[in-house]
Formats: C-alpha cells, structure tokens, sequence
C-alpha cells in the first residue's frame, strides 16, 4: 500500500483525474444512459425513501398532532443509528446469510433483508397514533433507522464494486438524484397523500398519516424489485480465517489500519471534514416541518412546492454537480457544495421573518435544493475516492457514520435552541456552522488520494 505523499500515488492519483479532465461534456453525460446508472437511480431512491420518514416527515407529523418542538428534537436522536452503523458493517461486509446469499450474492442478500425490515417498520409505524402513545412508534422508527442503515452500508459497497473509479462521480449523481427524488416523495409525497385522504376535515386526523404511512412501505417495493433484477458485482475473495480472532481481524480491525496506514496524520483532517461537511444542513433539517408547520403552512402547500420546484432543482443540481466533478474535480464542487449549502440556511432566516409567504416558500425550496444536489454529489464521489474496494462496505460506513454522528447529535438540542431563541436565530446558527467547513476542505484538497489496492 503505498503513502499518500508517496510520488506513485500522486501520479496515480493525477493522471487519473487528468483522464476525466480530458472527458468532453458528452461523453461526460453518456455515463447516465448505462444499466449501472440506472441500476443506481432506483436503488438510490430505495435509499432516499426512509430517513426522512423518520426524521423529517416525522416531524411534521408529530407536531401536528401536538408534541413539543423539543420532544421533536430529542427524537431525531434516532437517526444515530446511521451514525453507528460502521459497528455492524463489518458483518454486512462479510457474513452470508443462509440460503439468500446462495440464491442472490453477499451485497443483494444483505440489500433484500434490508429492504424488508424497512417495510416491516413504516408498516409498525402506519398503525401507531403518537398522540394516544409515543414509544410504540419510536420503537418502529428505530427498526426504520437500522434497516436503512443496513441497506446504506450493502448499496454503498454495492455501488462501489460496479464501476471504475472514475465513474464514481457520476453513479453518485444518479444515485444522489434517486436518493433526493426519494426524498421529495417521501416528504412532499406523503404530505400529499395525506391531505388527499384527509380532504375536508379540519385538525389532526391520525388515519390520513396511517395511509400515508402505508403508501410508503409499498414503494419500497421498487428497491426490492431492482435488487432482484440487478445483477451481483463480481466477488472478492476474502482471506480464509482460521479462527474467532482472525475473523475480527480482517473484518474489523484491517479496514480501519488500512486507511491510517494510507494517510496517517492527515487521517485525522480527512475525518474532520467528512463529520462535519453536512452539518448545517443535518441540523437545519430537523425544524423544517415543525417550521412550516408553525409558519401555517398547510401539508398541500408543502407537498406542492416541494414536489413541483424540488423535483426540477434536485435533478439539476445532482446531475450538474456530477457533471461539474467528472470535468473539474471532486474538490472544487465540494467547495461550491459547502458555500452553497449554508448561504441556503440563511435563506431559510429571511423566510422565518415572512410568516406564510408561498411564494418566498418556492425561491427558498429550489435554493435549498439545487444547493443539497450539487453538495451530495461531490460529497459521496469524495468519499468513494477515499475508499478501498477491499474493504469498501466497512470503510465507507465508517465514513458516512462520520458524516451524520456529530449532526444528529447536534440536531436533537434543536427544538430546545428554536424555544429558546426563534426560528431566525436557529437557521443563522446552523449557517455559521459551515463556515469552518471550508478551511477543512482547502486544507483536504492538499492531500492526495492514496492509491488502493
């Protein structure tokens, strides 16, 4: 394994992003049109559909049944179990599962099961009223949040065992743009369903969230369907291990040597980066329903703005921040994903000051979506340049572990900050919280990409 500061990885390194420099703009944009691609945009979306149905929707769910803004926020502490997924990854990485992993394949076995665990809670969750008790659909929520997390560890390894490395960039946009579509449909799209179920009656009504709820469980059906069709990445052979102690080796202890002894100081800055590139968006995100819900928005208006204006910002900043990486770099779009994505927070502070203003609510969605595309893009096509293919499930779960452990933890004192000091306040502070992101990738893109075996 060579260094990082080593000339070979730096030749490596740069001629390989010399040959996606010399990429014209079509041959840029083909990628897009291939199986792989396409393979990646459904199960992008399969990806997308259940954090925000335990985080975001969520939110607006509870609170327009009545639960305070902090219970809000301390609830969003189940999106932690994306945090510590990397101590089960080790496991999804190398651990067949009877009968299934003989039928489909180590990486679809594990993307199946997951899938239907998914189902299974958002089914849970459907048939629980917070109002009449809270823990019973927490405890569903939860079985969301590990089954999502599972999918995430086995579709990334998956994703990065189907292409080259310099197709990375580009199956992260499509991939970026099936999770963000996923998004869409599971915040505006079940907003929608709701209020189509909850027509002209006024107030809280628990069994328009039940229908929504259940519309949910049943598109995941289309990640199911794509694994079963989807052809399984060519193994690697993983080295025999002769005992309980040579298995923990490999499976938990090489992947993480592995990227020390490829960086090591710079270890250090590389990880500050990847834990704190999202965080002001993670944060943010929490208060958006409670948000607009208190600002009077009605779940139609929500449901509209976002699926009309977000679907075409989401596509054109996941495919333009692709786009932008293949042709100049992962680290200049990085750096535009960051500015971006905090100038938008301050958005959302100007929007706080408007009260029920619809058509400030469409300029502020589209920013704040074109924004997320661009920054997602770069974000995932760095993360898998950063990876090893011989450990790519573990490595890469340890990294988007990273990205969301201290924002979730951060997001829970949320609904806590937005009592105590107003929305404006709380969208300016989640702002201020990207500023030190951009010393940490000036500094990131001094670092060359060590060279995997």
């Amino acid at each position: 394994m060579t260094e990082p500061s080593s000339p070979s990885s730096s030749s490596a390194s740069s001629e390989t992003q010399d040959r996606g420099n010399r990429r014209s703009w079509a041959q840029a944009l083909k990628i897009y049109a291939e199986p792989t691609s396409l393979r990646m945009l459904a199960l992008g979306f399969s990806a997308g559909l259940p954090p925000l149905l335990v985080l975001g929707t969520l939110g607006f769910w509870l609170r327009e049944a009545g639960i305070e803004r902090s219970t809000i926020g301390y609830l969003s502490w189940v999106g932690l179990a994306y945090g510590f997924k990397w101590v089960w990854s080790p496991l999804v990485d190398r651990l067949p599962i009877p009968l299934l992993t003989r039928l489909l394949g180590r990486r679809r076995s594990w993307l199946l099961l997951a899938q239907g665990l998914i189902m299974a809670g958002l089914l849970g969750m459907a048939f629980n009223d917070p109002r009449a008790a809270l823990h019973p659909l927490v405890w569903c929520a939860l079985a969301v949040a590990f089954g999502s997390a599972t999918q995430d560890i086995a579709l990334d390894a998956y994703r990065i065992e189907s292409a080259t490395v310099e197709d990375q960039a580009a199956l992260a946009a499509t991939y970026q743009t099936g999770y963000r579509l996923a998004m869409i449909w599971a915040g505006a799209g079940v907003l929608w369903v709701a209020a189509q179920v909850q027509g002209d009656a006024k107030g809280y009504v628990v069994g328009a969230w039940s229908v929504a709820y259940m519309a949910m469980a049943a598109s995941m059906l289309v990640g199911a369907l794509t694994v079963l069709l989807s052809p399984e990445p060519r193994p690697r052979p993983l080295p025999a291990a002769r005992n309980l102690r040579e298995w923990l080796q490999g499976a938990l202890v090489a992947p993480f040597a592995d990227f020390v002894s490829r960086y090591r100081w710079q270890a250090l800055l590389l990880l500050a980066l990847i834990g704190l590139y999202r965080v002001s968006d993670v944060v943010m995100g929490i208060m958006a329903n409670p948000f607009y819900v208190d600002m009077g928005y009605k779940k139609e208006e929500v449901a509209a703005v976002t699926k009309v204006f977000g679907v075409v910002m989401t596509l054109l900043g996941g495919f333009v921040g692709g786009s932008m990486a293949v042709r100049w770099g992962v680290m200049r779009v990085l750096m535009l994903g960051a500015i971006l994505s905090a100038a938008t927070n301050m958005l959302f502070a100007w929007l706080a000051t408007r009260g029920h203003d619809l058509t400030a609510l469409v300029w502020v969605v589209s920013a704040d979506n074109l924004a997320g595309g661009i920054a997602s893009a770069a974000f995932i096509a760095y993360l898998s340049g950063l990876t090893n293919v011989q450990y790519s499930a573990t490595q890469y779960a340890l990294f988007s572990s990273m990205m969301l452990l201290a924002p979730k933890w951060l997001a829970g004192f949320s609904g806590t900050f937005v009592d105590a000091y107003g929305y404006e306040a709380f969208f300016h502070a989640t702002a201020a919280m990207g500023i030190p992101v951009l010393l940490l990738i000036y500094l990131a893109s001094r670092v060359k990409t060590a060279e995997s075996d």
